[in-house]
């Protein structure tokens, strides 16, 4: 290895200039499907070709990352393959706001040509979020990037549809659907954004043909031209008499008949329900029942047609406020009333999205969803956390068949195609190889190709060997709002055409959020770039920052200061590296630790015991996608107990003069446990750790990216060690907090006296003095049961012991008197606490008796502390 010699200060900048690079080019992320190593995939959730990277994209990647490097490190056949989604409305929205920037509509240059202009823009923008996606250190296989739109997938999507409508699950049928009328497109409703907003209600009277009349509640007065028949509850004793005869609607004077049904809601404004077949999914339904006319009143940029009489040409909203008035002018407005009701909204573009009764493309989902159902009941599938099981079985055993066609002109085209001269319709994967047959002009949801990305990107229909390799993949990581949109779908597509799901584990991460607990948007302006994220702290820093603040289940709440912790956690990392590198030998011998275990120092075998327990509880996190609990543990060990505590006692050992075995050990044991670390931090940050390796690989690997896995080294894990330890550190942090509260300088060394009637504890510190003495700065420690409290003393206390630092000379009594009462306040306020909860009846009947038994033993030592903190009061104010 040779004496390593580091640069005084990381450069994540430079440190990610040299690696990454290096790690495409000798081929760590291109997966072999040949392999006889045991296999681990992954397929990036694409994100559009639109977007650019925000720090949802951010923290969803990095935990898959995180994963892949593990496993890559552990030995496996790594694939993790990335790509993008099409995202029919968002870019077609993009190109046609350039061409309205040219003065021109995609319809003045026609399809083809629009198209081109889409794929043009693609060729130029579209690779940006995976360019970024590049800088964030993501080891994808980049190799075998897809696009929903590209050759193969764009085969698959066909070959899909083609069985589907063959096993009779795609049908074309006349439906209620949720038309936008800016992006002029049908919306499934899971791509609807549903919110309260305020509105009215307004109260109609609708003459009756034999006189007098009934009164109709609506949200939505506009729709009455399209009514086609009244509707009441045959339960309601107040409108039996009215059931079969007929009402007049206002303004355009048609005959409706009033009909009885179930579905009516008594309660519900007056009981009275005008039915508008073309305008409502409820309405329509009555209609199939009833053999109701269905009048479609509105044009696809929702403007009134011609089936509104006088009210032709007029905007929505303008018709309404048109038609309100003209009923309050015919004495036919009764009463409006404030009203609060849930609007879907486009999720594009955020117009009302307006219900109308449109030809569209479907596919029947009960069939498909029935597998995918028991494969999360029978846990093949498995959420984390759980609960979002529950969620996705809900959907799906309520789950409505699918309107996949969308009037778009970029996207998968319906293979359905009509003869010109018979009208015949045919639906096949191949194009027809004459000009007899027109397509259909309709393209597919855009999520009608993502649900077969964990097997089309892999060559499906064709049985490639990536195919067989790489499916099912192993887990899936994705945000809440898509578990209907993408994941249900996924795992119906992979059952129904691969006969096995797609995955077996499903990670729910949660929504990043500002300081303030408020979600991250444009509007609000308080959006974090992660670019800007990796310019000031390095990417690095942006990951596990990230991961940090993201508990496991909760949405995590991020600012910008956020990212000075990960930064400065990398800045510890290479300090401590560099200490212990530079005081390595130049020709390094292995020690085999083990063998020398009796030679250890006691803080030695106690980092080593760590170190085991580290490793154990990092790879039963991350086992258990508990990714925050493992980068938490892996922060304190490192920061806490490699950092502050073990190098701490370890260094005087490093600068004996000789070279002797214990000046070696500890070298050694520092060097030992510094391997480890970098290789148990590599999959959260590693430019970093690459960096390090490059020191430090001892000829295990060229890099860390292959460098190995630990797994815990049980026979160091000493318990009582680390109990013994536990006190040490405590008697350690309570003279260094007393030290800088009486601001004692650092360079002055003071004794420190310890008043314990535990012998065990007694004969504890006084095996660690030596540690004692150089981390607390004494001259010199006093330990047991019968000293005395010097007259001028600073006082502590801890859990079983009381510790005096004599201050002859160097305190100001009147600081020390105002800590005392301050430290006297916190106990008694801990106790109070505790009291209430211990008097609390319903606490002592519902919690374990455990639970209960160390609540009466925390109070009963904060007794004790209580009594020793006043006795140290009151003498001091009698000095």
């Amino acid at each position: 290895m040779g004496k390593a010699e580091l640069a005084k200060n990381y450069d994540p900048h430079a440190a990610q200039a040299r690696w990454a690079p290096i790690w495409e080019e000798r081929g760590y992320f291109h997966a072999d499907p040949t392999s006889k190593k045991p296999r681990y995939s992954i397929v990036i959730p694409p994100p559009n070709v639109t977007n650019i990277l925000h720090l949802g994209h951010a923290l969803n990647n990095t935990l898959q990352d995180i994963l892949i490097r593990q496993k890559r490190m552990a030995g496996y056949e790594t694939e993790w393959l990335p790509g993008t989604d099409h995202a029919g409305i968002a870019t077609q929205v993009v190109v046609e706001k350039q061409l309205k920037s040219e003065g021109l509509d995609r319809r003045d240059i026609g399809r083809e040509k629009f198209v081109e202009r889409v794929w043009q823009w693609k060729e130029k923008h579209g690779g940006e979020i995976l360019r970024q996606l590049q800088d964030m250190g993501c080891s994808c296989d980049w190799r075998r990037t897809r696009f929903t739109l590209d050759e193969g997938l764009s085969k698959a999507v066909v070959e899909v549809f083609a069985r589907l409508y063959e096993k009779g699950l795609i049908y074309r049928g006349k439906y209620i659907v949720n038309w936008c009328p800016s992006c002029r497109t049908t919306l499934s409703d899971d791509e609807l954004e549903r919110q309260e907003e305020d509105s009215s209600l307004w109260y109609i009277k609708y003459p009756l043909e034999e006189g007098g009349s009934l009164t109709v509640a609506t949200t939505r007065p506009e729709t009455m031209l399209g009514d086609t028949a009244i509707a009441v509850s045959p339960r309601d004793k107040r409108y039996k008499a009215y059931i079969g005869k007929t009402a007049i609607l206002p303004l355009l004077g048609r005959r409706l008949p009033i009909i009885a049904d179930q579905y009516i809601d008594p309660e519900f404004g007056t009981g009275v329900l005008k039915v508008t077949p073309a305008h409502d999914p409820n309405d329509f339904i009555l209609a199939e029942k009833h053999n109701l006319e269905k009048i479609n009143i509105m044009t696809l940029e929702a403007t009134i047609n011609r089936q509104g009489g006088p009210y032709k040409r007029l905007d929505r909203y303008e018709a309404r406020k048109q038609i309100v008035a003209d009923l309050e002018k015919a004495g036919l407005l009764e009463k409006v009333e404030p009203y609060k009701l849930t609007a879907g909204r486009c999720y594009r573009c955020s117009t009302v999205i307006e219900p109308l009764l449109s030809e569209q493309w479907f596919v029947k989902m009960k069939e498909l969803a029935g597998p995918a159902i028991e494969a999360v009941k029978s846990g093949r599938i498995t959420f984390h956390p759980d609960h979002w099981s529950k969620v996705y079985l809900h959907w799906m055993e309520n789950i409505r068949d699918w309107c996949i066609s969308r009037q778009l002109w970029w996207g998968h085209r319906i293979p359905v195609y009509t003869n010109k001269k018979t009208g015949e319709m045919l639906v096949s994967a191949t194009p027809p190889d004459n000009g007899e047959y027109t397509q259909d002009e309709d393209v597919l949801d855009t999520w009608f190709s993502s649900w077969l990305w964990p097997f089309s990107t892999f060559g499906w229909p064709e049985q490639t060997p990536e195919l067989k390799a790489f499916y099912p993949t192993a887990s899936l990581f994705t945000a809440s709002e898509i578990i209907y949109l993408w994941v249900a779908r996924m795992v119906m597509s992979g059952c129904e055409f691969m006969g096995e799901i797609p995955f077996s584990d499903v990670y729910i991460h949660g929504t990043v959020r500002d300081g303030q607990g408020r979600r991250m948007s444009k509007s609000l302006g308080n959006g974090i770039d992660p670019r800007d994220i990796i310019r000031d702290y390095g990417t690095d820093a942006l990951r596990i920052s990230l991961v940090l603040a993201a508990p496991e289940g909760q949405d995590p709440l991020i600012e910008y200061n956020t990212f000075e912790h990960g930064r400065n956690f990398a800045n510890k990392l290479w300090n401590a590296a560099r200490l212990v590198l530079a005081n390595q030998p130049d020709e390094p011998v292995a020690i085999d630790l083990a063998a020398r275990k009796k030679d250890l120092h006691l803080s030695d075998r106690w980092i080593l015991s760590r170190l085991a327990q580290a490793v154990a509880n990092v790879n039963e996190n991350l086992n258990s996608f508990k990714f925050n609990a493992a980068a938490r543990g892996l922060y304190e060990f490192i920061w806490g107990d490699y950092c502050d505590w073990y190098l701490e006692m370890a260094k005087p050992r490093f600068y004996i003069a000789e070279d002797t075995p214990e000046r070696a050990i500890a070298r050694e044991v520092a060097r030992v446990v510094l391997r480890r670390i970098v290789q148990l931090l590599h999959p959260f940050m590693p430019f970093v750790t690459e960096e390090l390796w490059s020191f430090m690989n001892d000829g295990l690997s060229e890099h860390i990216v292959v460098g190995g896995w630990p797994e815990a080294d049980k026979q160091w894990i000493d318990a009582k060690l680390e109990a013994d330890m536990e006190q040490v550190q405590a008697v350690i942090s309570a003279i260094r907090t007393t030290r800088a509260e009486m601001k004692i300088p650092p360079g002055k060394k003071v004794e420190a006296i310890v008043r314990t009637e535990r012998k065990k504890l007694a004969q504890n510190l006084k095996t660690y003095e030596e540690n004692i003495c150089i981390l607390g700065r004494l001259e010199k420690l006093v330990v047991g049961a019968e000293v005395s409290k010097p007259s001028l003393a600073a006082s502590a206390v801890i859990r079983d012991a009381e510790i005096f630092i004599p201050l002859d000379g160097v305190i100001d009594i009147d600081a020390e008197r105002q800590r005392l009462e301050k430290e006297l306040q916190r106990v008694t306020d801990q106790q109070e606490k505790i009291n209430k909860k211990l008097a609390n009846k319903d606490f002592l009947a519902r919690a374990p008796h455990d639970v209960v038994a160390k609540e009466r033993a925390k109070c009963k030592d904060f007794e004790t502390m209580i009594k020793q903190l006043s006795e140290h009061l009151e003498k001091l104010v009698g000095w």
